[in-house]
Order: structure tokens, then C-alpha cells, then sequence
């Protein structure tokens, strides 16, 4: 049995495929995928779905999928002048930063859908954790989709918000746990400073930042296998 991490997948359901077949997963492996598997490329919903057959995938919220539970049950209705005068200040700003935030080609696929296969898609998406705690070969690990926002020694995770948790990004500069690597998608690694190897899995200071930038170009999608350290990439051809 082996342990992979994946994260910000964003619609790319050919680079995910790739990804699997390249790690070999295997019904007695875990994979644990970090949220933001929504939005900007083409297939959000296909993984969706590939995901909800798989029995050994754990989900975490990415701040995509925290956008569209949001929003996409107010899109499910009919349009008539009552759900219209519905629409009131804090949905509208919702809809508008989904959509902001590459929605359009999630709600296109959700749409084709049927009605029972949409709700069972949201429920699917609900059951998606905010973090996972777990150890690997003596090692510890946190696994959370963004970082730990307002840090300070001791905090308890019970103590962080969503937004602290999907939304705030890791501060990779600062080691937070002694005994714990923090594992983490959201900020590309090419936005992290210092990163000695743009677009590929940062390590340093018991952090792994694996959200490789799947959906830039001269990016991919990334996994690591916690057992081994092994890193696994695949990229558009």
C-alpha cells in the first residue's frame, strides 16, 4: 500500500488520467487529492465523476470547490422573476468571483448533467474534508489545501477558519510543526520565493507544495508518493 498526494487538478482530466497510469495506483493505495479540481480547464465535472468512482481517493476543499457549493445550487433553479429577486447582494459578489475564477467551464458541464446526477455531484463535493492529518513510514503529515493563515506556535487546527485554511497561502518561509511536513496545493510553485526549481514540487523547511501549475504554460500536474519521496509529473504534449 502506498500513500500519493495530488493537487490542483483544474479541469485537466487527460493530464489526471496521465498521472494515474504514471503512478500505478493500485486498489490498496491511497490517494488523497487537495482540493481545486474545478474550474479554468475543460473536464472539472469528468474528474468529478472519475473521483466518485474511485474508493480509494480522499478529497480536500480547495477554495474552487468552496466557490461553486456557493453557487451552483442557486444555479440548478428555474429562472423566473421570484429566484431572480432571490439574487441578493452576497450571491451575486459569489457568482461573480466564481466566475472570475475560470467557473464558466464547470457550470457548462454541470449543466449537461441530469438533475438527479448534479445533486449527487453536490453532495459528493460536500463531503470533501477541510484537512487530513496522517502518518506515513514514522513520518507525520498535515495535508490542507492552502496554509495556515494567522499562524502562530500552538494554534490548534480546530482554531483556523475555512478561509484561514483554503483561501490563505502557506508561508514556506517559516517551519511550523517540528514533527510534521505540511502539505499544501493553491500558491503554483512558481510564485514561491526562493523556489530553486519553478513549476516543479517545492520542498523546504517540513513544507511540500505541489500544485505544480498545471493549467500554465511550462506547467503539470504533480504527485508525490509519501512513502518514498518519489515525484511524479506529467505535462500537456
Amino acid at each position: 500500500m502506498a500513500t500519493y498526494v495530488v493537487s490542483d487538478i483544474h479541469g485537466e482530466y487527460e493530464l489526471f488520467i496521465g498521472l494515474l497510469e504514471k503512478i500505478r495506483l493500485k486498489e490498496t493505495d491511497m490517494l488523497y487529492v487537495l482540493g481545486d479540481i474545478l474550474d479554468r480547464g475543460p473536464h472539472s465535472i469528468q474528474i468529478i465523476l472519475k473521483l466518485m468512482e474511485m474508493p480509494n481517493v480522499v478529497c480536500l476543499t480547495g477554495n474552487h470547490e468552496l466557490m461553486a457549493l456557493e453557487c451552483l445550487e442557486f444555479l440548478m433553479q428555474e429562472i423566473t422573476e421570484i429566484s431572480i429577486e432571490k439574487v441578493d447582494e452576497k450571491m451575486l459578489e459569489n457568482l461573480v468571483t466564481w466566475q472570475y475564477n475560470g467557473s464558466k467551464s464547470t457550470i457548462d458541464e454541470f449543466r449537461s448533467l441530469s438533475r438527479e446526477m448534479q445533486y449527487e455531484v453536490i453532495d459528493f463535493i460536500k463531503d470533501f474534508m477541510i484537512y487530513e492529518e496522517l502518518t506515513v513510514c514514522g513520518k507525520n503529515y498535515l495535508l490542507v489545501h492552502g496554509g495556515l493563515g494567522n499562524y502562530y506556535p500552538g494554534k490548534d487546527m480546530e482554531e483556523y477558519s475555512l478561509k484561514e485554511l483554503i483561501w490563505d497561502r502557506a508561508e514556506y518561509d517559516i517551519q511550523y510543526f517540528e514533527d510534521t511536513y505540511v502539505v499544501t496545493g493553491h500558491t503554483p510553485t512558481q510564485e514561491i520565493v526562493g523556489n530553486p526549481k519553478p513549476g516543479y514540487v517545492y520542498k523546504a523547511n517540513h513544507h511540500i507544495a505541489i500544485d505544480c501549475g498545471c493549467n500554465r504554460r511550462n506547467g503539470r500536474l504533480a504527485a508525490v508518493c509519501l512513502d518514498t519521496g518519489r515525484e511524479y509529473y506529467v505535462e500537456k504534449s
